[in-house]
C-alpha cells in the first residue's frame, strides 16, 4: 500500500542537497550577553548532522523507499581539541540501539559548519573484556607528546542478581593517539576509591607524574560515600594505577553541587592559576538538574582551590531544557585559541551540542571577582547589599 501525502524525499540527489544545505547554515550569537560569554543560537552538532552514508543505503535498488536503515538518537558530551588549525569535537554519538560511540566532527571556525569525518572512531578493545558502552571522552594534549582520550567504559555488573539487566560497573578507559585516527588502547584506570565515571588528565607533569582528576563513587548511579572532584597521580600511563587520590572539591548541602560534581574538560592554564569548568548536580521535584560551574586552582599547587564563584556559570535555557534527559547541561570540552578566545562546548539534555564563546581574561575576571557562596540565605542578602552600597556613589 502506498502512503499518500507523506512528506518524504525519495530522490537521493535531493536528499544530499538538503543535507549539505543544512550543514552549511551559519550560526549567530544571541544579542544579549551577561558579559561573561556569548551563547550561539543554533545547536552545532545534532543527529541531523550525521552523514547520510551512516544512515541510508544510498543504492536505490536496495533501498527504493529511501528508508533510514540505521537511526541515531543523540550527539552530545564532546571532547574538544584544536587540530591543524581547525576545531575538532570528539562527539558521543548514540544510536537508536542505545549504544554510544565516538566520532570526530570538524569546523573551520569553531561555531558552525561542523562536519563528521568519514567514519566513526575505532577504539581497540581489551581482550576478553570488551566495552558494552563508551561515552564522554575528554581529550588532552599532554606534554609527553601524546593526545590522550579518557572516557567512561561501562560493562554489566557480574555480581548483579539474576534477572537484573541494568546494574553496571563504570570505569575510565584510556586511549592515546598522535593523529586522531589510530588509537592505542591502554589498560583501564586502576583506582581503589570505587567506580570512576569522570576522569580528566592534567596537561602537564606534576613532579614527574601524570595528574588525573577523578570522581569516585560507590556505585554506577549512587555516589554513596564517594563523590566530589578528586586528584591523584599516576607513574606510568601504561600501568595507570592512581595513587594518593584525595578530594579537592567536595559536595556541599544546598548548593548546585550538593548531590554530585565532576570536572569537565582539562583545566586551562593562565597567569593567575588553572581555570576549571565542572558540572554540579542537585535534586529537584522534576528530577536531577545539571549545571556548569567554575573554579580556579593554584598555578603551582593544582590541588589547592583558590577561587570559587557562587552558583552556576551556565544553566539550560529555552530549548536546551528539553531532550532525552531534561534540564541538563554537561561539558567535557573547550578550546583556547592563541589570542585567548575560549570556545566552550556543552551538551543540552543529553541530546545535542552547543557552543558559547568567551576569553581567558573574561573567565579569570569572572572566577576571581564574582562573590563566593556564603551557604546561607542571609549571607546572600548581605552580599547583594554590599554591592548596592558600593554602587551608590558611582
Amino acid at each position: 500500500m502506498e502512503i499518500k501525502n507523506m512528506k518524504h524525499i525519495t530522490n537521493y540527489e535531493q536528499l544530499k542537497a538538503v543535507h549539505e544545505t543544512f550543514l552549511n547554515i551559519s550560526n549567530k550569537p544571541y544579542e544579549e550577553s551577561n558579559g561573561i560569554y556569548m551563547r550561539y543560537k543554533n545547536a552545532i552538532v545534532t543527529p541531523k548532522h550525521i552523514p547520510l552514508e551512516w544512515r541510508y543505503d544510498l543504492n536505490a535498488e536496495n533501498n527504493p523507499y529511501a528508508m533510514e536503515r540505521i537511526g541515531f538518537n543523540a550527539t552530545f558530551n564532546a571532547g574538544a581539541i584544536k587540530w591543524k588549525g581547525n576545531y575538532i569535537l570528539c562527539v558521543r554519538v548514540e544510536g537508536n540501539d542505545r549504544k554510544s560511540f565516538f566520532a570526530l566532527a570538524e569546523s573551520p571556525n569553531g561555531i558552525d559548519n561542523f562536519k563528521f569525518w568519514e567514519k566513526p572512531c575505532v577504539i581497540p578493545q581489551i581482550p576478553g573484556n570488551p566495552d558494552t558502552n563508551v561515552y564522554d571522552m575528554r581529550l588532552t594534549q599532554h606534554e609527553d607528546g601524546w593526545i590522550y582520550g579518557i572516557f567512561c567504559t561501562e560493562r554489566k555488573d557480574p555480581n548483579a542478581p539474576k534477572g537484573d539487566t541494568s546494574s553496571a560497573i563504570a570505569n575510565a578507559g584510556i586511549v592515546r593517539t598522535k593523529d586522531l585516527v589510530n588509537w592505542e588502547r591502554l589498560p583501564d584506570l586502576i583506582s581503589n576509591t570505587g567506580q570512576q565515571r569522570n576522569v580528566v588528565l592534567h596537561a602537564e607533569f606534576v613532579n614527574g607524574k601524570y595528574a588525573v582528576y577523578t570522581r569516585p563513587q560507590d556505585g554506577f548511579i549512587d555516589v554513596g560515600s564517594g563523590g566530589g572532584i578528586g586528584l591523584g597521580y599516576i607513574d606510568n600511563m601504561e600501568n595507570p594505577v592512581v595513587q594518593n587520590e584525595t578530594i579537592i572539591f567536595s559536595k556541599k548541602y544546598h548548593t548546585i553541587y550538593e548531590l554530585k560534581n565532576g570536572l569537565g574538560p582539562a583545566p586551562i592554564k593562565t597567569s593567575k592559576g588553572w581555570l576549571h569548568l565542572a558540572h554540579g548536580v542537585r535534586n529537584t521535584a522534576a528530577g536531577l538538574r545539571y549545571t556548569l560551574y567554575m573554579f580556579m586552582t593554584d598555578l603551582n599547587d593544582i590541588g589547592k582551590v583558590t577561587y570559587v564563584p557562587a552558583g552556576h556559570f551556565m544553566a539550560p535555557i529555552n530549548d536546551e531544557r528539553v531532550g532525552d534527559v531534561s534540564n541538563v547541561l554537561f561539558s567535557n570540552g573547550w578550546i583556547t585559541d592563541e589570542d585567548g578566545t575560549v570556545y566552550i562546548y556543552y551538551a543540552s539534555s543529553d541530546t545535542r551540542m552547543h557552543v558559547a564563546v568567551s576569553s581567558t581574561d573574561r573567565l579569570v575576571d569572572y572566577v576571581m571577582n564574582t562573590p563566593e557562596d556564603t551557604f546561607i540565605s542571609s549571607g546572600s542578602v548581605a552580599t547583594i547589599i554590599d554591592l548596592v552600597d558600593r554602587n551608590k556613589n558611582l
